[in-house]
């Protein structure tokens, strides 16, 4: 398998623990304790497992050269020590979203909705990933990936609360916010 494609499975085992599963808009998720994260398509739902969300990561669709550039160059990696706290937001966008061409859907998500540059605002604090799902048969659209350490948290709230306020989030028909935690790793002395 390619590893643009990635498998979030939720149950009872997993490096991540789930903290909360909020259901903004349309049907919500069973509740589960962790998630584990595996980098490829896993199609069947695996033993003791209570869903699975897939997703590839693609080329970039509504970014300018310029803009892909500068979320290269700022853009923090994943699996950072520090970045303890993480956030798994599932999105599914209506049908007259789908129905409008790529570049009215361009001008709604930054001409009118300042996405891209509201998500510059914080970098490299908050790093994602980004899946899409829409065209893998699953019940999103969207599947994106946050890390962030805990001292960023309010940052990330003041992101999300900023995104759901534009004129894009009016497309927006599922919406699922998923949290997590994972320990810390420990310092070489303390696992000494």
């Amino acid at each position: 398998m390619s590893s643009r494609f990635f498998t979030y499975i939720a149950g009872n085992t997993g490096s991540w623990r789930i903290s909360r599963i909020h259901a903004l808009s349309g049907e919500g998720l069973e509740s589960a304790d962790r998630m584990d994260i595996r980098h490829d398509s896993i199609v069947d739902l695996p033993l003791g497992a209570r869903w699975m969300l897939r997703g590839v990561s693609s080329n970039a669709r509504y970014v300018t050269r310029q803009e892909q550039s500068d979320l290269a160059a700022l853009q923090a990696s994943l699996g950072r020590p520090e970045a303890t706290c993480a956030a798994l937001i599932l999105i599914s966008k209506s049908a007259q979203w789908w129905d409008l061409a790529q570049d009215v859907r361009r001008d709604i998500l930054e001409t009118q909705s300042a996405h891209i540059a509201i998500g510059f605002k914080y970098l490299p604090a908050i790093a994602r990933r980004l899946h899409h799902s829409r065209d893998l048969g699953e019940p999103y659209d969207f599947v994106t990936w946050f890390e962030y350490a805990p001292a960023h948290e309010p940052d990330f709230e003041m992101l999300l609360s900023t995104l759901r306020a534009t004129p894009e989030w009016g497309y927006v028909e599922r919406e699922i916010d998923i949290r997590l935690r994972r320990e810390a790793e420990k310092t070489t002395r303390e696992k000494q």
